[in-house]
């Protein structure tokens, strides 16, 4: 047509693939940030998933009750959970050696008793697992064991216990929570010490305990506080002593068994964080950072004193010497008291 400008010729587009082109530039960029080699050491970010923290005995024992504390607590300031796992038996031995061949990448963690690192290894002839094999990361929490009987017993006091047992030697029985546990150690220390002849009867935890006496099938529980204090205030069980070397805050009014007319007793349980060797320092480092400030936080340091124990914290070095220091100590009881595995 006269007078009309030319048409320009539009080109067909490209068949779409339905994915938007980043512009070349970006492109190459791209693509040589691929090929750059990771940073020589560099770790990848921890925790990655959740973490499972292995408890040595069953539901409901004060073990299992300040393990899920410090689960809780540590899932929320690692931002992950933290799965706490029972695995009862033998006082402890059978999550031992599971623990001490978990995998030592950070997410495996193992909730100590002093049976499981101061007195198995030396009460035990053998074990299939070394203790070195568990590295300590912080003591959490101790507390005493208690001396109870049921509601109805005829026995007011510590001695009026004892005079019993020496009136019928071998006749009463004492109840623990297994074999090398503290409980069972702190009845075979007071047997020496006041020279009488109970009968230990092992189970499998700390309620366990509770449970077989109040049905009425032993004389005598020594329990972790925390597993009966509940029943000790509702009036279910009598206290007649603790072992602790001073009075339990959350008893004032229950004697110790060195003041009970047996000085220089002393038997206190406690419980710490450790890791299978081979986990990485670092991970140590922050694990102890993170229980130390969850000590003192003051709503979880009123939840363990509400159980009847203490909160303690400290550094990796002072667990390791307590560690080795509670070693020396319970071996000698145990050479000094004839103590056996049943």
């Amino acid at each position: 047509m006269p007078g009309a400008k030319p048409r320009s010729k539009v080109m067909p587009s490209p068949p779409s693939s339905g994915r938007r082109r980043l512009p070349l530039g970006r492109r190459r960029l791209g693509l040589l940030l691929l090929a750059l080699p990771r940073r020589a050491g560099a770790e990848p970010p921890w925790p990655a998933r959740p973490l499972r923290l292995l408890v040595p005995f069953p539901p409901g024992g004060a073990t299992d009750l300040l393990a899920r504390i410090l689960a809780e607590r540590l899932g929320v300031r690692l931002g992950q959970p933290v799965v706490a796992e029972n695995r009862g038996g033998a006082a402890g031995v059978v999550a031992a050696e599971l623990a001490s061949r978990m995998e030592p990448d950070g997410h495996n963690l193992f909730f100590a008793s002093i049976g499981t690192a101061a007195i198995n290894p030396h009460l035990h002839a053998k074990l299939s697992w070394r203790p070195e094999d568990l590295l300590p990361v912080i003591l959490f929490a101790d507390l005493p064991n208690v001396i109870v009987v049921r509601a109805d017993s005829p026995w007011r006091s510590l001695q009026d216990m004892l005079a019993a047992a020496r009136a019928r030697p071998g006749a009463l029985s004492y109840a623990s929570s297994g074999s090398g546990s503290s409980l069972h150690l702190s009845g075979e220390m007071l047997k020496a010490d006041a020279g009488v002849d109970i009968l230990h009867v092992p189970f499998r935890g700390g309620a366990d305990v509770a449970n077989q006496l109040m049905g009425g099938r032993i004389d005598i529980g020594i329990n972790n506080l925390p597993s009966v204090i509940a029943l000790l205030r509702g009036g279910q069980l009598r206290a007649l002593a603790v072992t602790g070397p001073e009075r339990a805050p959350a008893l004032p009014g229950v004697p110790t068994v060195a003041e009970s007319g047996m000085p220089g007793y002393a038997a206190t349980a406690w419980f710490g964080l450790q890791v299978p060797r081979g986990t990485p320092e670092a991970v140590i480092a922050r694990l102890n950072a993170e229980v130390n400030a969850i000590c003192a936080e003051p709503a979880t340091r009123g939840r363990v004193e509400d159980l009847g124990a203490g909160c303690r914290g400290g550094t990796v070095a002072e667990f390791t010497d307590f560690i080795r220091e509670e070693n020396e100590k319970w071996t000698a009881v145990i050479r000094r008291s004839g103590a056996q595995v049943d």
